[in-house]
């Protein structure tokens, strides 16, 4: 009897200590998730930190934002990931998953914010680079935005020779410190300008923002006098274009090799003809 008691003693140890090794062993616990900043704009990359615990270590961390999957980095408790800048206006919805040596899966709840800029700067938005030679479809007017954020153009507005010739759509932006670059006179080109444009004759173009006020003009030759009208001026030809340099805020200069879509030439020529 004895014996026998011994022996179911010692099973009844094993047992125990077999359980005890399973009860050790469970998921990981998500105690805390914060991102930083919490209202981003579109310039601004987004940071997430979870704060993980539990007696398993961490095999795997992972943040995934609108179905795309970020490895996370760290140790220990304290794991970082990095949603980047996106779009203004975008709604994003995240979350964390941790996998830990044991193989259990831990979803933290989900997350939320949208993407919001400020109000658009519109006396950051210019005239950068005009050029009004070769064939129509060749002919172009470049905006610059002067400031940190996208442009959006929708409702911006230009006059050639004070009538209407162009009207931005939505998902044309000029990006922050770029340039936005309009090619194409005479409806020669899907997103063109609907005016014809010379490169020797008296001009005004306007830029409008979507409320109607004025931003920007580019002037050269006289106004006309009583009986004329714009265009009816000759003035000396410009093979080139007429550029601001530096971009967005010096002086017009003529310009020998056109750029549009890039950032203006370093130089340029004086045009006594250009009202600055």
């Amino acid at each position: 009897m004895k014996k026998i008691l011994f022996v179911s003693l010692a099973a009844v140890l094993a047992f125990t200590g077999c359980l005890k090794d399973e009860v050790y062993k469970g998921p990981s616990v998500i105690e805390k998730v914060v991102f930083t900043p919490e209202a981003p704009t579109s310039i601004s990359p987004v940071t997430v930190t979870a704060t993980v615990t539990g007696l398993q270590a961490v095999k795997s961390a992972t943040l995934t934002y609108n179905g795309t999957k970020v490895t996370m980095t760290g140790s220990k408790t304290t794991y970082t990931g990095t949603i980047p800048a996106l779009a203004d206006g975008t709604d994003v919805e995240f979350t964390v998953t941790v996998v830990n040596d044991a193989e259990f899966t831990t979803v933290s709840d989900k997350f939320t914010y949208k993407v919001g800029d400020p109000a658009t700067d519109w006396t950051k938005l210019k005239f950068n680079e005009v050029s009004g030679s070769g064939a129509d479809e060749e002919k172009f007017f470049e905006l610059y935005n002067g400031s940190d954020y996208p442009i959006k153009l929708t409702g911006v507005t230009i006059n050639k020779d004070e009538a209407l010739t162009w009207t931005g759509i939505d998902g044309e932006v000029v990006p922050a410190h770029g340039v936005f670059a309009i090619i194409g006179g005479k409806n020669t080109t899907e997103r063109g300008f609907s005016s014809g444009f010379s490169a020797k004759k008296n001009v005004i173009i306007e830029l409008f923002n979507p409320k109607g006020d004025k931003l920007d003009t580019f002037q050269r030759g006289a106004v006309p006098a009583d009986g004329a009208a714009w265009g009816d001026q000759k003035l000396s030809d410009n093979a080139g274009s007429w550029s601001r340099i530096p971009d967005g805020t010096g002086r017009w200069m003529t310009t020998a090799k056109k750029t549009p879509g890039e950032l203006n030439s370093a130089e340029g020529t004086e045009d006594a003809d250009i009202v600055q």
